[in-house]
């Protein structure tokens, strides 16, 4: 399987990239965080690691570690806004439950 993204998510990042003037793709991972035990990580990437795998979507870079593969195959990444809030949201099957305010999974 592979990490993907909608259309509205390749958007916002190919924007956020060109206003940044540099980097590659967006790092999508996973820290130990919150209630759940889980929360997610996006960062700007401007240099591979060893480890890295790579998933493209309409010319836009994900970039996911191996550690973090394991609790993010399959994923969808997606931007959305909703009234005054907009923001990444992840459709990730391998997540059992989430904490009340959606900061933070387990798997």
């Amino acid at each position: 399987m592979a990490i993907t993204m909608t259309d509205a998510a390749a958007s916002r990042v190919r924007t956020f990239l060109e206003s940044r003037g540099k980097g590659i793709g967006l790092r999508l991972g996973v820290r130990t965080s919150g209630c759940s035990g889980m929360a997610y990580v996006l960062e700007f990437v401007d240099e591979l690691q060893e480890e890295d795998q790579v998933f493209e979507y309409d010319g836009v870079k994900v970039i996911v570690d191996s550690k973090s593969m394991l609790y993010l195959e399959g994923t969808e990444l997606d931007f959305a806004k909703e009234g005054l809030n907009e923001g990444f949201q992840f459709n990730n099957p391998n997540v059992n439950s989430e904490c009340g305010c959606g900061e933070s999974f387990n798997v």
